[in-house]
């Protein structure tokens, strides 16, 4: 149909005009059926197209002519039929034939293939059977089994033998090419090209399309792009030659295929030559979209911001990034450099130019090249490269050059590796070897002061919010936090309230003592006439973000009237914490004196850092709470970012038991799981309901509503619903492959048991994915009438290797020096050393046999921690 062909290009995000056309001799009119909507050269905008597919089907409904086939599209028409398509003065292609051999049949076969994709253009696809329908000049015996014809209204433009229209790209190719005879130019020298160059400059850009042979898929791509873009391109076409040499094709024999893209719109001298871009890709319909899409961006981009967080058009299209660094004394020079790289890159990769020398810019020192791959989850990678050439080679080479490229800058790094792993043989922690591996990263320390004894207590007394690192310099998890922490101190620079210092418990034992800092790493806040906060969430950098901004609101936050109650559920109260808070929890109490009212505050304390609460419990509280159904003592939660309102009865309930109570009503009914929030969800101890998607299509969010349908009606509360989106938490990928063995197709549903078997269940793709069909099939699960789709293994994530026994060493030197020894024994030796106080010196151990806890501590330390996504 026509309307698939309009949607198809509006769904294009390259095209802000869609293009119906063509004037004389050309495709003068677009139809659907057998009625004509003559367009000449309209440029349309989106409302002007869906007013226009209304009219389309309009005209499809009630314009058909001829007949069907059963179980056929292609379209057999009568005398009387024909007549009238040409009359219609739309565009045809018809074959005329009295019987079927099997050569025709194949042929039929593809031209019915070809129905709905030249509809989609306009073109009308039928037969005659003229057997039964006598048309006269086309239905005689000569020329029947042989020719297919195009007409345009009542005049034949061209006949085609049946083997050169021999398959559905031939067809397509064939049919757009003709219609588009004048506008597509063919050429076979480059005086031909030139002349069109010349014709062209400063008004238009030229697309130069190479292919063997017409009809193939090649010449179809390229057909297909001139359709939707050949009022903005002019097109050319040609089969070879010398033409090639133009754009510096060496050897153009051994070429297949080729597309290039020159430059000609902004030349403003005649003499001038057009600079010209190649596809190095295979010539199909996308990547000439993505090229000349490619083409329309930017030549150079400059920012004044950190590599990872500039977005260009290049990552929309999947296309790598090269960042140069520039400063204010070299600006010029490495602009003029940049432009230079950017069109020996042009449409293979997105130049951008870097302001390094702008304070919000953190650029590795010493590097003076960057690139990020399209990759989904891809990084940003330095490097540092003496000559344009090797900037070029980066990406015009391939992955082999950028290989070598990091292989030479770790080079020196891995020597000396080298020499260190053959002593250790191999970390026993990956936390342990992700910090050596990068102890050569340079912490940026300026923003976070590094305290002593002696100024410690004047730091945590200033006025505002100070929070504290306690840390050790020798442990592997305090050193892979400590860049986290640094990144959070980055980010709070601007805020006058906060500050962010370092204390080394290695040197300051004794605050860290006082300060009951028994486990390292740890992290605590600090306010004026407050306790000391400690932070007990995951160690990383949104985290800590997130509780040092939530512990800056008063916990909890007093209300003194219902406007107030009202705008602290809206958020209004709290509008920069939205990011921040999975919800909002406000207490209704009568008196502020009554123990519920009581234990409620002393539970919003200790739930500092993790929600924004707020109280009231005013005399009007009563009658408010009643717009809510709330009967006080009460608890309303209103869910950020949708406000959804829950409330929850308080009677009698203690201070544990009104945080328990928050945490489990703050927790999402459907939560998207992230590394983050997952330990939350995995206490709960339910079988995880997973849905796995990768993109925020209409299929997926139809997928979330059907399982939020279920969650609704209460049929999934044995469960735990919840979805993973691959694009935003790649882990999720590896999480699917270990339960499946492989990706299954998106979006897929996954039941993980937490049984002792450890069952997998797929809920399989050729079933609609609606709530009905969910429940029947959680139904079967439970009855054992589904087979599982895989076993979940029962392995144990010990530590790689075994850990290195100290003692024994000790033990190995001086037999019995690390025993453990009762208190009798000891007081025996004590004994001893008294009957003998100068005893010889060669037989005493070198350092005490007692065994404290700070050597367990350092033993145990190294031990992996590894968090399991899923239950055994």
């Amino acid at each position: 149909m026509c309307i698939k062909r309009l949607l198809f290009v509006i769904d294009w995000p390259v095209l802000q005009e869609v293009r119906l056309k063509h004037a004389s001799g050309a495709l003068s009119s677009y139809s659907c059926g057998i009625a004509t909507v003559p367009i000449h050269r309209l440029n349309m905008t989106r409302q002007a197209v869906l007013s226009m597919l209304l009219l389309l089907l309009l005209l499809r409904v009630t314009g058909l002519q001829g007949s069907t086939e059963t179980g056929s599209q292609l379209t057999e028409l009568t005398s009387n039929g024909f007549i009238k398509v040409l009359d219609s003065g739309k565009a045809s292609f018809i074959y005329f034939g009295n019987a079927v051999n099997p050569t025709i049949a194949l042929f039929l076969e593809q031209l019915e293939k070809s129905v709905e994709v030249l509809g989609d253009y306009g073109i009308l696809v039928a037969k005659v059977n003229c057997a039964k329908e006598k048309v006269p000049t086309y239905c005689t015996i000569e020329k029947v089994l042989k020719k297919v014809y195009l007409f345009r209204g009542g005049v034949m433009l061209r006949s085609f033998a049946t083997d050169t229209v021999f398959d559905q790209n031939a067809i397509v190719a064939h049919m757009l090419f003709a219609l588009l005879f004048h506008e597509v130019k063919y050429v076979q020298t480059p005086a031909e090209l030139q002349n069109i160059e010349q014709a062209v400059k400063g008004r238009a850009d030229v697309v130069l399309a190479h292919v063997q042979a017409l009809g193939t898929a090649e010449h179809r791509a390229v057909m297909e792009a001139a359709f939707v873009y050949g009022a903005e391109y002019q097109f050319v076409l040609t089969m070879g030659g010398t033409v090639l040499q133009h754009v510096g094709v060496e050897e153009p024999g051994k070429l297949s295929a080729g597309l290039w893209f020159l430059h000609c719109k902004l030349v403003s001298r005649r003499w001038e030559p057009c600079h010209h871009s190649a596809l190095k890709k295979p010539l199909s319909t996308v990547q000439i979209y993505t090229f000349l899409k490619l083409m329309d961006a930017p030549l150079l981009t400059e920012v004044s911001a950190d590599p990872a967080d500039v977005k260009t058009v290049h990552n929309h299209l999947q296309s790598p990034v090269l960042f140069l660094f520039t400063q204010r004394e070299t600006l010029a020079l490495d602009r003029s450099t940049a432009e230079s790289v950017a069109w020996s890159l042009r449409g293979e990769a997105g130049v951008v130019l870097v302001h390094r020398d702008h304070p919000g810019v953190n650029v590795p020192a010493g590097h003076n090249v960057a690139y990020r791959l399209p990759a989904e989850g891809s990084r940003v990678k330095y490097l540092t490269l003496q000559d344009i050439e090797g900037v070029v080679r980066l990406f015009t080479e391939g992955d082999r050059v950028r290989l070598e490229l990091e292989e030479e800058e770790e080079e020196e790094e891995e020597e000396e590796e080298e020499e260190h792993w053959s002593v250790l043989d191999v970390l026993d922690d990956e936390v342990s070897e992700s910090v050596y591996r990068d102890r050569s990263v340079n912490l940026e320390s300026h923003l976070v002061p590094a305290l002593t004894a002696q100024t410690f207590s004047t730091a945590v007394a200033a006025a505002g919010h100070t929070v504290v690192l306690f840390y050790n310099s020798w442990d592997a998890v305090s050193m892979a936090f400590m860049q986290s922490y640094l990144e959070v101190a980055s980010m709070l620079q601007d805020e006058a309230d906060v500050s962010l210092a370092l204390m080394n418990c290695g040197d300051w034992t004794e605050v860290c003592t006082n300060q009951n800092a028994s486990q390292i790493p740890t992290v605590m806040l600090f306010s004026p006439g407050e306790r000391p906060q400690r932070y007990n969430s995951m160690l990383g950098t949104e985290s800590l973000h997130s509780f040092i901004r939530l512990s800056r609101m008063p916990a909890p936050l007093r209300l003194s009237s219902e406007d107030e109650a009202e705008s602290f559920l809206r958020g209004d109260l709290s509008r920069s914490l939205s990011p921040h808070t999975p919800a909002l929890v406000l207490g209704l109490f009568n008196s502020r004196l009554e123990p519920g009212c009581i234990a409620f505050q002393e539970a919003c304390l200790a739930l500092r850092g993790e929600l924004v609460t707020g109280i009231f419990a005013e005399p009007q509280a009563s009658q408010w709470s009643q717009q809510y159904t709330a009967s006080l003592p009460a608890l309303i939660l209103s869910r950020t970012p949708d406000s959804h309102i829950h409330t929850l009865p308080l009677l009698n309930s203690s201070t544990e038991e009104v945080i328990s109570i928050v945490k489990r009503a703050a927790l999402h009914p459907l939560p998207e799981l992230t590394v983050l929030n997952l330990p939350s969800y995995l206490e709960l101890g339910r079988p995880l309901l997973i849905l796995f998607v990768d993109r925020d299509d209409s299929e997926s969010v139809h997928a979330r509503q059907e399982l939020s349908t279920l969650q609704d009606r209460g049929q999934l509360d044995h469960y735990l619903p919840c979805w993973i989106h691959l694009a935003r938490t790649p882990a999720g990928r590896a999480v699917l492959e270990s339960l499946l063995g492989s990706v299954p197709q998106l979006p897929a549903l996954v039941l993980s048991q937490l049984g002792s078997e450890g069952e997998v269940f797929l809920f399989q793709a050729q079933r609609p994915l609606l709530a009905e069909t969910v429940r029947r099939w959680l139904s079967r699960v439970q009855s054992k009438e589904e087979e599982p789709s895989g076993v979940l293994s029962d392995e144990q994530w010990g530590p790689p290797v075994p850990l290195f026994d100290f003692l024994a060493v000790m033990d190995e030197a001086v037999p019995g020096f690390a025993a453990q020894r009762t208190e009798e024994e000891e007081e025996e030796e004590e004994d001893d050393e008294r009957a003998d106080p100068d005893p010889d010196p060669e037989s005493s151990p070198p350092v005490s046999t007692r065994r404290g806890a700070l050597g367990f501590g350092m033993l145990t330390v190294k031990q992996c921690n590894r968090i399991q996504w899923l239950p055994r």
